[in-house]
């Protein structure tokens, strides 16, 4: 299994705790709602990236060969899924600049907009590999995705 895999659940569970001890909790507020949809769906899209790093790793042929199905029947969905997600996180952005407001001081807020900015970049270079597919692009798709879930982990954090 991939080292992905790990990170990946290690940053749900933290998500999970972080939604559970809001001050909202159990009727949660609709920022948190809407940030823990699109966290979601990006989680869901981002989890291609370990099964792909599992498929490249492991020596089963078998185990290979059903990771790349698998992956091969999410595939058309992954655009659309990274677009919902973006689309998700627009209204948590909303709703939290209409609630709260925005301040530079605070470095929960200053990861949250690098990471909505970053989102934005990897959707378009999503889309845009669909136009003109190069592996420049990929790289770009690839080390954008990184920089996001290395953003969102710090967003949960602080």
């Amino acid at each position: 299994m991939s080292k992905w895999f790990y990170w990946n659940t290690a940053l749900f569970f933290m998500v999970i705790v972080q939604v559970v001890t809001h001050f909202t909790f159990p009727t949660l507020s609709l920022p948190i709602i809407f940030g823990f949809i699109g966290f979601l769906f990006f989680l869901f899209n981002w989890t291609r990236n370990a099964v792909f790093s599992t498929i490249r790793n492991i020596d089963n042929r078998k185990t290979k060969i059903k990771l790349a199905n698998l992956s091969k029947k999410v595939m058309p969905f992954h655009r659309y899924t990274g677009t919902t997600a973006l689309v998700f996180i627009m209204m948590h952005v909303f709703f939290i600049v209409n609630w709260y407001g925005f301040s530079f001081n605070n470095i929960k807020m200053i990861f949250g907009l690098l990471a909505f900015i970053n989102l934005i970049f990897m959707v378009l270079t999503g889309w845009w590999r669909l136009v003109k597919p190069t592996g420049k692009l990929r790289r770009i798709h690839l080390r954008l995705g990184i920089s996001l879930f290395i953003l969102i982990t710090l967003h949960v954090l602080f």
